[in-house]
């Protein structure tokens, strides 16, 4: 019997100390949360400590979550909020209204 394993991928957005929204891909959450806390996870975060996960999703591939990261990157912070809320309503109204 033949067992492949198969890599899970993730898309995560932050919340860091300073009320600021960071997202990120990796396959390992609970790692990559520690490497952020730990001050090791990137410039942007290692001046905002600490940070807490707010929100995931995962992806059978790599390219699939950074197409998503890439996405959700140019959102807004509203944008990004109303995601994190599970707020579909809000998130369809912002994403009509551009401006």
């Amino acid at each position: 019997m033949r067992t492949e394993l198969v890599e899970v991928w993730y898309l995560y957005i932050l919340r860091c100390s300073d009320g600021s929204l960071y997202t990120g891909v990796t396959p390992d959450l609970q790692r990559r949360i520690k490497t952020h806390n730990d001050g090791n996870g990137g410039r942007y975060t290692s001046c905002r400590l600490p940070v807490s996960l707010l929100y995931f999703e995962s992806f059978a591939t790599k390219s699939e979550a950074l197409k998503r990261e890439l996405q959700v990157k140019g959102w807004t912070k509203a944008k990004k909020e109303s995601l994190i809320a599970f707020n579909l309503k809000k998130l369809k109204e912002l994403a009509k209204n551009k401006s």
